[in-house]
């Protein structure tokens, strides 16, 4: 299964971010095994190199730690999953907020659309 990639942003931070992704949705739980590079590059459809580089990014950001013939764990520091969550949530909301300021939205524009989109999602609209 190959999977799809953007030429904006290098390969193996897409990964990075998709790994990213699993562990603050659950997916992947602090101590958990991740693929080993040869596996992983199969799966993404890459080189294992760039898988590589992948998991050393991950580690050098503390979300992952090596250990040696073991293999690549979720950190089971509970401290960084949480700052990891924020981190993305933020990105998020800038993607977010960029996007309808360059669509000429206001602050309070932002802020009163979000409260009726929810509003509505409450009411199941």
């Amino acid at each position: 299964m190959t999977e799809e990639f953007l030429a904006t942003k290098p390969i193996y931070m897409q990964i990075a971010d998709r790994v990213y992704q699993q562990i603050v949705r659950g997916e992947l739980k602090a101590g958990d095994k991740l693929p080993s590079v040869r596996e992983m590059a199969i799966q993404s459809g890459v080189n294992p190199n760039t898988i590589q580089r992948t998991y050393g990014e991950m580690e050098r950001v503390g979300i992952v730690e090596t250990k040696r013939g073991q293999g690549t764990f979720v950190t089971e520091d509970q401290d960084k999953i949480n700052t990891l969550k924020v981190k993305l949530q933020i990105e998020i909301i800038q993607v977010f907020v960029k996007s309808m300021k360059e669509l000429g939205f206001s602050n309070s524009d932002i802020l009163r659309g979000i409260e009726e989109f929810f509003r509505r999602e409450k009411d199941g609209h």
